[in-house]
C-alpha cells in the first residue's frame, strides 16, 4: 500500500511538474543558458558587429562577460573583464551600454568610474581600453545612452549632487569622454533619451522627469508627474513608442507587486494614465525593465521572466510570448530575470540574477491541415504528424534560405517551426509533408520579421496557398489541407504514386510510411482512392 502511494505521489509530483513546465513557456524556445560566472548577475545588453555577427554582455558579480551569440550552435564566452578591483569590488549592480565599437560598464562599486571596451576585435578578441573617472567621479547605478552621449544615473552625489544625472559627450574621443551637463533636482534610477529629451525616473519618489537636454551643457527641467499613485519607491525605468504618443513605466514595488503602467504623453502638459498590465496568469511577480522593439514590448519580469507583449494598442497590452527563467516561483521577491535586450535576428537575451544569460527565439507558428489525416465529423486530424517549412527567397531561384522540422497538432493544426538563421526579408514559405503535395504560400510572398512573433495560416483560405493549391477539407469550420497522396515526393500525384501505394496495401503494409496517406498506420484501400481522386485532378505542385 505505501509503495501505491509513493507511487500516486511521485506521478501527482510529476503531473504537476508538467503543467508548471508548460505554463513556464509560450512560443519560445531556448538556444542556450550561459552560466559561467559568479551569481548574482545584472544588467545585459546586445552589440551588432559591422559583420552581423551578434553579442550578448551581461554583468556577473565578479565582472563583465561577453558571449558570441551569432551561431545558435556554438553559444560561447569570447571575452571578460573582471571588476575594477575584484578582491574588493564585486558588485550585484552592473550596468552597460554600447556605442560605435565600444563597451562602458558602470557599477556601484567605489571608485568603479567608466570601464571601456573596445570590441572591434571581435570576434578573436576585446579590448580592455581603460577605466575612465572624471573629477569627483566614484560609482554609477545604471547608464543610458543616446547618439554619441553617455547618460550616467544615479551616480555619487560628490559628483552629481542628489545623485541625478551625468552627460559625458563621446564625439571627440569615444576613449576619453568630456564631461558636459548635469541635473541634479532629484535621484535618477535610469533614464530613457530620445531626440534630447530625457524621461527620468525618480524611483524614491514615484514620480518621472522630463528633462531638456538639447544644450548638453545645461539641462532644464520641462514637467513633472506623479507616475505612481503613492510617494514611494516605485518608479524605476521606461521605454518609449516609435510614434512618441505614449510611454512604458516599469515599477519595483514589492507590495503589491509593481506592475507595467502606460501613460499617453501626447500632451506634455497633460499626462494621463492609460492602463496597466501584469503576466499571463500572475499577479505577484514584480516588473523590472521594459524595452520596446517596433510595436512590442519585450520585458524584464524577475520571477516571472521574459515576457513579450504586443503594444500595437497600448491601451490593451497583449501578451504573445514569454520564457520563464526563474521556474521555482511567480513570487514579489527580487530573484529571477534583471535585464532583455533584443537582436536583428530575434534572438532575445535576459539576464536572470541567479543562473546566467539565457538566449531565447520565437516559434514560427504555422497552421497547417493534412487532407488524407483531416477529420471533419471532429473537426480534427485522426493524428499529429511532422512537417518540414522552408523559407524561400522571393526571386528566382527561390533559394532556401532557412528551414525548420516541427509537428502538427492534431487538435489546433499548428506547428512551431524553430527558424533560426532567416534575416528580416520577403519569402517565400514553402510546406513539404512525406505523403502531400509540396505547397507554397500565397503569391507575394509573406513579410518576415524575427522579432515579432510569425504566424502563418494555410488552413483559412485556399488563396493562402500559391494558385489556390489547397483542398477544402472542412465546412463548418472552413478548413482548407495540403492535398494527399504523393507518396514517392516528385511534386505530382499520378499513376506511380498509386502504383506504390497498391502494391502496399496488398501486401498489408503498417507503420510510418509515405504510402499511409490517411495516417492510420495502415495501407489499405482508403490511401489508394485518396491518391487515385488527386491523380484524376491532375493535382500537381504549383510554384512561382
Amino acid at each position: 500500500m505505501k509503495t501505491i502511494i509513493t507511487l500516486l505521489a511521485l506521478i501527482c509530483c510529476l503531473t504537476i511538474s508538467s503543467a508548471s513546465a508548460q505554463q513556464a513557456i509560450k512560443n519560445m524556445y531556448l538556444l542556450s543558458n550561459v552560466d559561467q560566472h559568479t551569481a548574482t548577475y545584472s544588467g545585459c545588453w546586445g552589440y551588432v558587429a559591422p559583420d552581423g555577427r551578434e553579442y550578448a554582455i551581461i554583468g556577473s558579480y565578479d565582472g563583465t562577460v561577453f558571449i558570441d551569440i551569432t551561431d545558435v550552435t556554438n553559444i560561447h564566452q569570447v571575452g571578460f573583464v573582471p571588476s575594477t578591483n575584484p578582491a574588493s569590488s564585486n558588485n550585484l549592480w552592473r550596468e552597460m551600454k554600447v556605442y560605435s565599437h565600444y563597451a562602458y560598464l558602470v557599477s556601484e562599486v567605489s571608485s568603479s568610474g567608466v570601464q571601456i571596451v573596445d570590441l572591434q576585435y571581435l570576434p578573436d578578441s576585446i579590448h580592455y581600453v581603460k577605466k575612465f573617472v572624471a573629477t569627483g567621479h566614484s560609482s554609477t547605478h545604471s547608464i543610458s545612452q543616446s547618439g554619441p552621449y553617455l547618460y550616467l544615473n544615479g551616480a555619487n552625489s560628490g559628483f552629481v549632487g542628489n545623485k541625478g544625472i551625468a552627460i559625458l559627450d563621446l564625439s571627440s574621443n569615444p576613449e576619453t569622454p568630456v564631461v558636459r551637463g548635469k541635473w541634479t533636482s532629484a535621484y535618477v534610477h535610469d533614464c530613457r533619451v530620445l531626440n534630447d529629451t530625457i524621461w527620468a525616473a525618480n524611483i524614491y519618489v514615484g514620480k518621472m522627469s522630463i528633462i531638456n537636454a538639447q544644450n548638453k551643457n545645461t539641462l532644464t527641467t520641462v514637467s513633472q508627474w506623479a507616475e505612481y499613485p503613492q510617494q514611494t519607491i516605485s518608479t524605476h525605468n521606461c521605454a518609449i513608442t516609435g510614434d512618441r504618443k505614449y510611454i512604458l513605466a516599469t515599477n519595483e514595488v514589492q507590495s503589491p507587486a509593481g506592475k507595467l503602467r502606460i501613460f499617453n504623453i501626447q500632451d506634455l502638459g497633460n499626462i494621463t494614465y492609460v492602463t496597466q498590465w501584469q503576466p499571463t496568469g500572475i499577479s505577484n511577480s514584480i516588473v523590472h525593465n521594459v524595452e520596446i522593439y517596433g510595436s512590442n514590448a519585450l520585458i524584464a519580469h524577475y520571477t516571472a521572466g521574459i515576457r513579450f507583449v504586443d503594444i500595437t494598442n497600448p491601451a490593451s497590452p497583449t501578451e504573445v510570448a514569454w520564457y520563464d527563467t526563474y521556474p521555482p516561483n511567480d513570487t514579489n521577491t527580487f530573484d529571477g530575470c534583471w535585464g532583455v535586450y533584443m537582436f536583428p535576428s530575434g534572438k532575445i537575451i535576459g539576464s536572470d540574477m541567479q543562473t546566467g544569460l539565457y538566449v531565447v527565439k520565437m516559434y514560427y507558428n504555422i497552421s497547417v491541415a493534412l487532407e488524407g489525416y483531416y477529420n471533419s465529423s471532429n473537426n480534427r486530424m485522426n493524428k499529429k504528424d511532422t512537417v518540414r517549412a522552408y523559407l524561400r527567397q522571393y526571386t528566382s531561384p527561390y533559394g532556401i534560405v532557412d528551414s525548420a522540422k516541427a509537428t502538427v497538432d492534431s487538435v489546433s493544426l499548428t506547428g512551431n517551426f524553430k527558424m533560426n538563421s532567416a534575416p528580416s526579408g520577403t519569402y517565400y514559405l514553402v510546406l513539404k509533408h512525406r505523403s502531400s503535395i509540396e505547397t507554397w504560400s500565397k503569391a507575394g510572398g509573406e513579410s518576415y520579421d524575427p522579432m515579432t512573433l510569425e504566424t502563418y495560416n494555410f488552413t483559412s483560405s485556399s488563396a493562402q496557398a500559391y494558385g489556390n493549391n489547397i483542398q477544402q477539407v472542412d465546412a463548418s469550420p472552413v478548413v482548407f489541407g495540403l492535398y494527399a497522396g504523393d507518396s514517392n515526393q516528385d511534386g505530382i500525384i499520378d499513376v506511380s504514386d498509386i502504383a506504390l501505394i497498391f502494391n502496399d496495401a496488398q501486401s498489408f503494409a503498417s507503420g510510418y510510411l509515405s504510402t499511409d496517406v490517411d495516417g492510420d498506420n495502415s495501407i489499405d484501400l482508403t490511401d489508394v482512392v485518396l491518391a487515385f481522386n488527386n491523380a484524376f485532378n491532375f493535382v500537381s505542385k504549383i510554384t512561382p
